[in-house]
């Protein structure tokens, strides 16, 4: 179909359920040395136990086509060496790349693993990135190293990396962190192109793939049946003079102050312009009649949020917890028999993984009790207009809009005003499951 490069997914070749020692007979041997190119289809005796290896190469040479595959690898070390594992080897998870003739250009090692026993955590964080004659340079990761500095965001920002290569066994975790939702959440935050295979298992929760540009995205996502995709698109490079949503955001930050009555910089009318001083809930607002609805506390993917419920046609809403506050405007098409709510978390996740997470997040309840808030849902009916916006910490924001089905929208508008991070939206292509701004505070992990 003439495309010129081809990820594949994590954990693709090898599988799951492996013990260190169980897996070791499947290691190839790669020197992660940045020295010298290798080609291992043209020079298959260079190294002992690299079949792998050098079956990828081959075929990349044979398509002539840039691969880039997951495997395990193995590397001895020994006692002078103060992190060598007591068996004398390192064992990683490793990502290869490989150009159009066979020659092996880059190896990344894993290095946020998840509860993989089978393999270390390389000593240093590997920043890895090749150049392709069709798109420059692309910077490569894996799976659970998305949500960390390290060396994900770092490796973008330090290289200005504006293509990713991402192979990744995700498990989906609704309504916040689903694979598909938050792979196009990152190419936006970026201004970056991802290229993320995922290994399609939905017995274990694992499916969503796709090429991502910033406002464009070709998914495939499908829990029902085992047939996997060949996802296959033709995208822009982004040339490095494009400065990322990041950039400007953080420009955008510094030059605040008393922007409000000037800018122009966004279509919204003037209620982002909001008063600090906005009504606290249960206090009747400034015009004198509605009650604003009393918050409730539910558990959304193992945090304490705290919620108010979406209520009625249209309304303004607020929501605090530590230092952050959440507001809302919405004002839904038809009124469906659904229950939303606005939550906010803020504060230190500690279940598979510690993180810490800013998250202001509209979303459809699994019932219509406020304990269902925070389920898993996949379907939903209700088109809402709405303009979320948050006093968020940090610059790293990733916004999330999830539609029913598990398909993807785009926000209309998003970015800082008068020190808050905001998303507009005017009716939803489909059903809302999701609206969220998720916010990474780095510093606070």
């Amino acid at each position: 179909q003439g495309a010129q490069i081809i990820v594949f997914p994590e954990d693709g070749i090898h599988g799951f359920n492996f013990t260190r020692s169980s897996i070791y007979p499947y290691l190839d041997f790669v020197l992660h040395s940045r020295s010298g190119k290798w080609n291992p289809c043209r020079e298959p005796y260079l190294f002992n136990d690299t079949e792998v290896i050098q079956r990828l190469s081959c075929m990349a040479l044979k398509n002539k086509i840039f691969l880039v595959a997951n495997l395990g690898t193995k590397q001895p070390c020994d006692h002078t060496d103060p992190h060598c594992p007591p068996d004398g080897r390192y064992q990683f998870n490793t990502n290869v790349a490989f150009d159009a003739d066979g020659a092996l250009v880059a190896t990344y090692r894993k290095h946020n693993l998840y509860f993989e026993y089978a393999f270390d955590t390389p000593p240093e964080p590997d920043y890895t990135h090749f150049d392709t004659p069709f798109a420059g340079k692309f910077g490569m990761f894996t799976c659970f190293d998305i949500l960390f500095f390290e060396p994900a965001v770092n490796l973008i920002r330090q290289y200005n990396l504006k293509q990713i290569v991402y192979p990744t066994a995700w498990m989906n975790q609704l309504p916040l962190l689903s694979a598909v939702e938050f792979q196009q959440a990152f190419a936006t935050a970026f201004s970056v192109n991802i290229l993320a295979a995922n290994i399609h298992h939905p017995t274990l929760g694992m499916t969503g793939s796709g090429i991502y540009t910033p406002v464009k995205s070709f998914i495939y996502h499908n829990m029902e049946s085992y047939g996997g995709k060949l996802i296959v698109a033709e995208i822009p490079v982004i040339t490095t003079d494009h400065e990322t949503n990041l950039e400007s955001n953080e420009r955008f930050r510094e030059n605040l102050h008393d922007s409000c009555r000037t800018s122009t910089s966004t279509s919204l009318d003037d209620q982002v312009c909001f008063k600090e001083q906005e009504e606290t809930p249960g206090r009747v607002s400034e015009k004198g009649n509605e009650q604003l609805p009393p918050p409730f506390y539910a558990e959304m993917m193992y945090d304490n949020f705290t919620f108010v419920p979406v209520w009625g046609e249209k309304g303004e809403l607020r929501v605090c917890a530590n230092t952050l506050c959440c507001y809302l405007n919405y004002r839904r098409a038809v009124l469906t028999d659904e229950l939303y709510a606005l939550g906010v978390f803020d504060g230190l996740h500690t279940v598979h993984g510690t993180y810490y997470v800013q998250a202001c997040a509209l979303v459809k309840c699994g019932g219509l009790s406020f304990s269902s808030c925070g389920q898993e849902v996949t379907d939903a009916t209700a088109l809402i207009d709405f303009q979320l916006w948050g006093n968020m910490s940090t610059p790293y924001i990733f916004p999330l809009l999830l539609t029913s089905g598990i398909t993807l929208d785009f926000a209309d508008h998003m970015g800082w005003k008068n020190n808050h991070y905001f998303m507009s939206k005017n009716r939803t292509s489909s059903g809302l499951l999701t609206a969220a701004l998720y916010g990474r505070w780095y510093e606070k992990d």
